[in-house]
């Protein structure tokens, strides 16, 4: 990638850590952390007054409906993905014996909602994975004629399997159901295009890939839709005339602003906006390119000194989450070994160290990790 240097002075944790852990929570941008400090000073001098944050909020809607290939009014934010995805659990206007289809890879925040239906009579259905992909036949047999929504990662947390959204779009518009993505773990590194990939609704929060904060993530509802999600929390910003408080009345707005309910994290979107931008400048196709080299070097350093790579690594399934292990290793004292001696930054996930370095890592911070990991 061609300024790379120039990349990681807009990332201030490259001056004292390797830090190769966005799929938890990323440092800020260093244009993210500006946005908030310039928000923090100018509040303090009363600069709310003339509207001017939520001018800027509207310009991050914008920038989150080109990251996705969204219109603005199918935009709203969110303190994080859980409430995107509650948003839909609970607008949609199940009845016993409707069914939503999941799979056993999914992080709590996509479970948790939907298994809570199920006082309502409506049904989870976890599709099996296998060895760590979820097989797309047995995500089509779960789908029946009581499917409501497909809930679904489009990067899985635990060991980076990604699904191919186009596909499972096309068969859910095939079937008659709705899709709703997870898109936590991929924004900010693959392209998402809802329009191509049939996608419904799609909720994430901005700190991890995005290099956001945490508490401001953004939530899509496909236009077709808006109408018929029932709101799950009322405010006075969801009202056409919010501004208004001598006008007390029921008048959703008509747009995804309806999901709305009391004021925004402005600090927060402010900082989700700078970071946005500052990708969306380098491309999101050239960051893909750039976390595919990265951890193309980094599977096979692990697998010359003998580790397991349990992340799929085909032309559709990689992602920048890369997982491995080995049984001659105690991976929490090594976690630890890596940061204190190393500065190297990874996390250890259900039994197995993960790496998730971004587009600003260089190549020999990746050799640096895979020389400080012993033989397994």
């Amino acid at each position: 990638m061609r300024d790379i240097e120039h990349i990681r002075e807009r990332f201030p944790i490259t001056r004292r850590f390797n830090f190769q852990d966005h799929a938890a929570v990323a440092p800020l941008s260093g244009p993210a952390a500006e946005a908030m400090i310039a928000y923090a000073r100018e509040m303090s001098q009363a600069s709310y007054l003339d509207g001017t944050y939520y001018r800027t909020a509207d310009h991050v809607r914008q920038a989150v409906a080109r990251l996705i290939n969204a219109d603005p009014d199918e935009i709203t934010f969110v303190k994080n993905t859980t409430e995107g995805i509650n948003y839909v659990a609970n607008g949609i206007p199940f009845v016993t014996g409707d069914n939503v289809v999941s799979n056993t890879l999914e992080f709590p925040a996509n479970v948790y909602p939907w298994m809570h239906l199920e006082q309502r009579g409506v049904q989870l259905k976890r599709v099996a994975d296998d060895q760590g992909r979820l097989p797309f036949d047995r995500l089509a047999a779960a789908i029946d004629r009581r499917t409501r929504i497909v809930a679904i990662s489009a990067v899985q947390w635990s060991n980076g399997f990604r699904i191919d959204l186009t596909r499972l779009g096309e068969l859910c518009q095939e079937r008659g159901v709705l899709l709703l993505v997870d898109a936590i773990q991929a924004l900010g590194v693959h392209p998402i295009d809802v329009r191509k990939m049939n996608i419904d609704f799609l909720a994430a929060d901005g700190h991890k890939w995005l290099c956001g904060p945490e508490g401001a993530g953004l939530f899509f509802c496909r236009r077709e839709l808006i109408g018929h999600l029932r709101p799950s929390e009322i405010g006075y910003l969801c009202m056409k005339h919010w501004f208004d408080s001598n006008e007390v009345r029921i008048d959703l707005h008509g747009d995804a602003r309806r999901f709305d309910s009391g004021a925004y994290n402005l600090a927060g979107i402010c900082a989700l906006g700078a970071s946005l931008n500052l990708l969306l400048e380098v491309g999101i196709e050239e960051i893909q390119k750039r976390v595919k080299l990265l951890t193309d070097l980094l599977v096979e350093g692990l697998r010359r000194k003998g580790w397991t790579v349990h992340s799929p690594r085909t032309a559709t399934e990689w992602s920048g989450i890369v997982t491995f292990s080995s049984d001659k290793c105690d991976l929490a004292a090594l976690k630890r070994h890596l940061r204190d001696e190393f500065k190297i930054v990874l996390s250890r996930r259900l039994g197995r160290l993960r790496a998730s370095p971004h587009f600003y890592n260089t190549e020999e911070e990746i050799a640096q990790l895979v020389d400080a990991l012993p033989a397994a």
